[in-house]
């Protein structure tokens, strides 16, 4: 083949089409498959967008160079980070005759997995996906607002162009940049239009809930005080209906200058002067419901909401032709950005009715999946128990559920059995039981934080009663078991995003361990607007608390409770102080001995709100209107009643000694059916209660105390073996087999006086007398030690170059006779391809952790090619080695031991294939079927699948 330097240039979009075509074949070679929710375009990164390890990249460059019959620049090898800068390479050179050679021409059967997709990747704020849409396809339907008696379809012009009338009205009414917007509507269309127009003029949108009966306002005029106070709206704008109530507020926020609605603002006609928005600017501030007291706006910022549905759409897979359906309010995060946000960035319809629609005949959000074939919807379990009890079966002739693919069920407690009933009653009607997922966020993650993989259907673990309760193990359990708990997992943290289980110093638990839930991610906020106090308790470290209880398994995340007493009933958080304060002031009640809290209902799938109050009333006419008092209360302070009252003797509200009162242990007392017994009774239950929770909380203490005494006999035992061994070996291991025995011993020494279970299967496989290349995943940064435990060696490791920085360490590892290789130059890494094929030459094997490197995180990370190469061309075998439990025991970062067993699992040697002549391609089966063994037995996640 001729090349050349002087050439007329063929079309650049032409040749960029190429290019990603060429990319997605090697893609598909490398991978065997597309990943779910790849975008290949001229920002594609070689490494991080599509996991081209050096190997790969040299292929699919030499791929580039006989597709265009030119020769590429050597530091185009080495220095090309993007298809894009291929692009500008292959610009600067020039065909002979100036024609684009026929095999360049683009094959029109290869699909791009981001053709047919319109989503505005460059995007860095919600207006410039807007703007993106409206210059792509203006006209095109984007909400679809849905009622019993009829339809309004809004597309992207029409969205923008209103939107920018509500932002002109604004900024008319003195409106500046970044002042605070109060949004008090129902789910409309003038909804949508009110918070883009917000954000084209500079603003900070702040939903808030509306009544749910409009002639209610008033009762929450008191509620939204401190919150509009916290955020120091400007504006509130509401609808007709609530404007007469709604001026209360401006008497009671000082900083409240204006009532209006979205009507009013679109009817002023003057001309929008745009604000600049940025990336790092605030999107909207997400408040809880209820929160009077001490308001905690999430501030979230045009990043955050990006991050956090680019990340949904990659692990939901959201395609061009899903279509969303949803219920859910747009004043709470689960309504507004993972279902419109996330389809107005994606490109998906998304058809909405109003939250009363659908609490008066559930049924529509069903029918409305049938008539629009809807493909993604969400609800909280409180929906679907609706969905069981409400419909009748009259009501459901003809509907077709087949269109879903998922249906994710949070936002609140999620029932196991909720899950399970639901699928058995509308499997007949075309549900997928596969397509229900226990799904989990919160809004301080911008909404979603774990999902499970798409079509894996629900999850559920049965775990062992007694020892979680006392010892927080989630240990499974038996078929048999009579009375186990129930958790169904939530998935796996999304793309780019971590989590992490602590216990009560702060330090990582090991798997099946309960504890406080952490995170951090480019969702994560940066903390709550005016409220310093609870910023500060919210991060640590870079990590957020979610205020939740967890446990993880098999990669798998489980949530098994709240940390503080938060009710969650209906989709809706309600703080018990502010019931207990008001019940407390009734004639009657003995102030500050009122305990509110929720109490799990298996039959409705939520929480049942309980009042437990102390009074000295003994007649029962006193007693009934007592209860009736608190009942009206209840319904004044919440909107809604409570499921029961209970008046109890005095003293049997349970209290710090500081008279904080304790809520949990009150719920135990309610549920163990003891309140409304002989006082007496009572405190014979409140002291043997009382002891058992300081039982309990001896015992997690002196678990603690006990983890942080083994942690300190780890070191104390593995520091001087490690010196020890560093000497021995630099000083008499004068042959590979000689170092690899005294530190086979050393390990096997450790383990032993660790006392961490320790257990090897398969050693029959292991080719001794012949090379080989051995494979094992990286989990820890022990796997070196266990391999010298489990194996009978000798084997040449082969690690990074950049260990040889390190003198100390670099010496132990020569005398071990280590390879060390370049990861990073292109040439180098060839090289030292051809290097250790001379050493296997000689006989030895080595030994490789082809994943290159190790997280925090649990799961199998891709494996590189470069150990599979110089197995076909040395036509050598491949074993696989699986790890299993070193990364509870020694995880990235953290240098806290977790004693747990590990197991070392040996599988059969993979042969070369023999029917495969490119080495390459044998390298990539070879690869993949190594990849599938250890994936069968380390107990992890495919991370690289995800």
């Amino acid at each position: 083949m001729q090349y050349s330097t002087v050439t007329k240039e063929p079309e650049r979009d032409e040749q960029a089409e190429i290019l990603k075509a060429l990319a997605l074949e090697m893609v598909l070679k490398v991978h065997r498959k597309a990943r779910h929710g790849l975008r290949i375009n001229l920002q594609s990164s070689l490494d991080r967008d599509l996991s081209f390890d050096s190997l790969a990249r040299i292929e699919f460059l030499l791929q580039i160079e006989r597709t265009f019959m030119v020769k590429l620049p050597e530091e185009t090898l080495q220095k090309a980070e993007t298809l894009g800068q291929i692009l500008e390479a292959l610009q600067a050179i020039r065909d002979i005759d100036g024609s684009m050679p026929m095999n360049a021409r683009r094959d029109k059967s290869i699909v791009l997995p981001s053709e047919g997709r319109s989503e505005p990747t460059g995007a860095g704020t919600l207006l410039e996906a807007l703007d993106w849409h409206v210059r792509a396809d203006p006209n095109r339907t984007q909400i679809i607002y849905t009622s019993e008696s009829a339809e309004e379809r809004i597309s992207y012009g029409t969205l923008k162009s209103r939107a920018e009338a509500v932002a002109a009205g604004l900024q008319q009414e003195g409106l500046r940049a970044r002042q605070t917007v109060a949004i008090m509507m129902p789910t409309s269309p003038e909804y949508f239009y009110a918070y883009f127009g917000i954000l084209l003029a500079g603003g900070i949108p702040v939903p808030i809930y509306p009544p749910a009966r409009l002639s209610q306002i008033e009762d929450h005029v008191r509620r939204h005080t401190g919150i509009l106070n916290n955020a120091q709206c400007t504006v509130l704008i509401t609808v007709p209906e609530a404007m007469s109530v709604a001026r209360l507020l401006e008497a009671s926020v000082p900083g409240l200058r204006k009532v209006t609605t979205a009507e009013t603002l679109m009817s002023r006609r003057e001309e929008l002067i745009r604000v600049p928005v940025q990336t790092s600017d605030i999107a909207f501030i997400q408040y809880t419901s209820g929160s009077t007291g001490n308001p905690k706006g999430v501030v979230l910022t045009h990043a955050n909401l990006l991050a956090n549905i680019r990340a949904i759409g990659s692990a939901v897979h959201i395609l061009p032709e899903d279509v969303f359906i949803s219920w859910l309010p747009l004043y709470h995060d689960m309504g507004l950005i993972s279902t419109w946000l996330a389809s107005l960035y994606f490109c998906n319809p998304f058809v909405v009715m109003s939250p009363l629609d659908f609490l008066s005949r559930p049924e529509r959000w069903l029918w409305a999946i049938h008539r629009y074939r809807g493909s993604l919807t969400a609800a909280p379990n409180f929906a679907y128990e609706l969905c069981l009890k409400r419909i009748d079966d009259e009501r459901l002739f003809g509907l077709d559920l087949s269109s879903v693919r998922v249906m994710a069920n949070g936002a609140e407690p999620v029932s196991p059995e909720t899950m399970e009933r639901f699928s058995r009653r509308f499997s007949p009607y075309g549900f997928n039981p596969q397509a229900m997922s226990a799904v989990y966020g919160l809004a301080e993650a911008t909404v979603g934080l774990l999902v499970p993989a798409v079509g894996r259907g629900p999850l559920i673990d049965s775990i062992q009663r007694d020892p979680f309760v006392r010892y927080r193990k989630a240990l499974p359990a038996r078929p048999d078991d009579p009375n186990p708990l129930r958790f169904p997992a939530c998935g796996r943290p999304l793309p780019g995003h971590e989590v992490r289980i602590v216990d009560e110093t702060g330090l990582e638990v090991g798997e099946r361990v309960e504890g406080h839930l952490e995170f951090k991610g480019p969702s994560a906020t940066s903390g709550y607007y005016n409220n310093p106090e609870e910023t500060k308790k919210l991060i640590r470290d870079g990590w957020l608390n979610s205020g939740d209880r967890a446990y993880t398994a098999e990669g798998e995340v489980y949530i098994t409770g709240r940390v503080k007493d938060i009710i969650i009933r209906a989709g809706r958080n309600i703080y018990p102080h502010e019931l207990e304060n008001a019940v407390g002031a009734l004639a009657g009640v003995r102030k500050g001995c009122v305990a509110v809290f929720g109490s799990p209902d298996p039959n409705s799938g939520t929480e049942r709100l309980i009042v437990l109050a102390e009074t000295n009333l003994n007649k029962g006419e006193e007693r009934e209107a007592l209860k009736e008092a608190i009942f009206r209360k209840t319904v004044e302070v919440l909107g809604e009643p409570p499921d029961e009252v209970m008046l109890a003797p005095i003293h049997t509200v349970l209290k710090t000694s500081s008279g904080k009162i304790r809520r949990s242990a009150s719920r135990e007392l309610y549920e163990s059916g003891l309140i409304g017994g002989r006082s007496q009774g009572v405190w014979r239950q409140v002291i043997r209660l009382s002891w058992q929770a300081a039982l309990a909380k001896g015992r997690r203490w002196l678990t603690v105390g006990r983890e942080f005494l083994y942690a300190a006999y780890f070191w104390t035992l593995l520091t001087p073996i490690a010196l020890v061994t560093w000497l021995f070996t630099v000083i008499f291991s004068g042959a590979t087999g000689g170092g690899w025995t005294i530190n086979r011993l050393a390990s096997r020494l450790f383990l032993k006086l660790s006392g961490i279970p320790f257990q090897i299967r398969g050693l029959e496989h292991v080719p001794v007398h012949q090379p080989h290349i051995l494979v094992a995943n990286h989990a820890s940064y022990l796997d070196g030690l266990i391999l010298f435990a489990a194996l009978p060696g000798p084997y040449r490791f082969v690690v990074k170059k950049e260990i040889q920085q390190n003198f100390w360490a670099a010496l132990y590892l020569r005398r071990l006779g280590v390879e060390f290789v370049e990861r990073f130059i292109v040439q180098q890494s060839l090289e030292d391809v051809e290097r250790m094929a001379a050493e296997i030459g000689r006989g030895h094997s080595l030994a490789f952790f082809p994943e290159g490197t190790f997280l925090r995180m649990t799961g199998l990370l891709p494996f590189h090619l470069g150990a599979f190469v110089l197995a076909m061309k040395g036509n050598l075998p491949v074993l696989p080695v699986a790890l299993r439990g070193t990364r509870a025991l020694l995880r990235d970062t953290q240098w806290f031991p977790r004693r747990g067993p590990i197991e070392v699992t040996i599988s059969k040697p993979i042969l070369p294939p023999q029917d495969e002549s490119d080495v390459f391609s044998g390298a990539i089966r070879m690869r993949d079927e190594a990849r599938t063994e250890i994936l069968r037995h380390c107990g992890e996640p495919d991370e690289g699948s995800y």
